[in-house]
């Protein structure tokens, strides 16, 4: 019986590209939606052994003034309602949000 997710490389490469979804189209809709001075989106499907291969995980970085003054959940919450429809054909999604002003001082800390 199949449980939906990906059992080969080919598999999870064929998910990828039959939802559409992209690091570069997260990114886009991200710079759009929230008006974010840096998105960095990192394909995770790779690493099989961990989410199965599913084909569809990514981690990003988010850096959008947005994100002023609001807690870590709310932030989530913002990027989820942004990324409603990609969100709903991935299997996962981590999403790091900063304010310009925290990435910077990230940036500083990392010698960057």
């Amino acid at each position: 019986m199949s449980t939906g997710a990906a059992e080969t490389d080919a598999q999870a490469e064929n998910v990828a590209k039959s939802s559409g979804i992209t690091p570069t189209s997260l990114q886009n809709t991200l710079k759009e939606k929230l008006q974010a001075e840096h998105v960095d989106v990192e394909d995770m499907s790779g690493q099989r052994m961990t989410l199965g291969g599913c084909g569809q995980a990514f981690n990003a970085m988010i850096v959008s003034s947005q994100f002023d003054k609001k807690s870590t959940l709310a932030r989530h919450r913002l990027v989820n309602s942004a990324l409603k429809t990609e969100i709903a054909a991935i299997h996962a999604w981590t999403p790091k949000c900063l304010t310009p002003e925290e990435w910077q001082r990230k940036q500083s800390e990392a010698g960057l």
